[in-house]
């Protein structure tokens, strides 16, 4: 029986989350399982990314059967911790039946973090291994850990001068009981502004926030300090019924929601993601999904910046 307080993604069942962080190293890996396996796609936005198995959630790709998806730190290395997750799977009997073989499909995407601590950490298959091993659905740790661990907001002048972010997630309900959740991993170059339009986690002159957009618009450009690449991973499940279509509306949708606290949002240095699956097959419209999982979004990235907390150097909102 489900937590009755959880108020994050792994209150919707069949899914668990599970971290692995290094906290020397100042990177991580989170994985997200499902069972029974998840339909979904992807809205991918940002120029930067870093991907593995994407291609799954195309319109095009027949499969229609998602295992789990692994969020990574460690740039394109981090793309290497998802074959910890194929090995927990395939050891499960967990993947697609191709009669020789059940094989896993594990969408992955990651962030840039080797600015952050040390370059040469690398969120390794190991440690995605003893994610799965970990994932539960009690409720989701926020905050610094996981792929959240090298994350922070703000990167103009550079990541010393950012602020701490990490990995948030939230619930919302809708008509009937309807469940949509949200995972977000919250690095971005822009600043992370709460629901007033107020700064509360970006590009800093000491204490004070210098405001990336109007920086920007006087003509100041990003400084070559290091974190050349940011990104925003999120992750929107429901437990109602989707197909291939109507969760890239919803994935759509829930960009949204996000954009809406990001500014500025989709630079040319992110690589933003969204992902939507279900996992369930209550009836529900896909507009009513898609309005629920931009307030999902919204509420999970507005808590990996509250359950920050300092580290390296880059102090968290908290402690501003």
């Amino acid at each position: 029986m489900l937590d009755q307080g959880n108020k994050t993604i792994t209150a919707i069942d069949g899914v668990k989350v599970g971290h692995s962080t290094d906290l020397k190293g100042g990177t991580g890996v989170t994985v997200i399982l499902f069972d029974p396996p998840a339909i979904g796609s992807v809205d991918i936005s940002g120029m930067a990314t870093s991907t593995r198995q994407i291609d799954s959630l195309s319109m095009l790709h027949p499969g229609q059967q998602v295992h789990a998806v692994c969020l990574s730190g460690g740039s394109a290395f981090g793309l290497d911790a998802a074959t910890g997750v194929a090995r927990f799977l395939e050891e499960h009997q967990i993947g697609l039946d191709m009669f020789v073989a059940k094989i896993p499909v594990v969408p992955t995407a990651v962030i840039y973090d080797l600015s952050f601590m040390d370059p040469k950490a690398r969120p390794t298959p190991a440690m995605a291994y003893d994610a799965c091993i970990s994932a539960s659905n009690a409720p989701v740790e926020q905050g610094c850990v996981g792929a959240g661990t090298g994350a922070a907001a703000g990167k103009l002048r550079g990541v010393i001068n950012a602020t701490k972010s990490g990995i948030g997630s939230s619930l919302v309900k809708g008509l009937g009981g309807i469940k949509v959740g949200a995972l977000v991993v919250a690095s971005p170059f822009g600043d992370i502004l709460d629901e007033s339009g107020k700064i509360i986690a970006g590009a800093r002159d000491g204490n004070q926030f210098i405001n990336v957009c109007e920086s920007i618009a006087k003509g100041e450009m990003r400084k070559n300090v290091g974190s050349p690449s940011n990104t925003t991973l999120s992750l929107i499940v429901t437990d109602a019924s989707l197909d291939k279509i109507s969760a890239m509306q919803v994935a759509r949708m829930a960009n949204h929601g996000i954009s809406r606290h990001i500014s500025p949002y989709n630079t040319p240095f992110d690589g933003d993601i969204v992902f939507c699956f279900s996992v369930g097959k209550k009836p529900s419209h896909p507009l009513h999904i898609g309005v629920l999982a931009a307030q999902a979004a919204r509420s999970a990235l507005l808590n990996a910046v509250k359950n920050a907390t300092s580290l390296g150097g880059v102090p968290a909102p908290r402690d501003i």
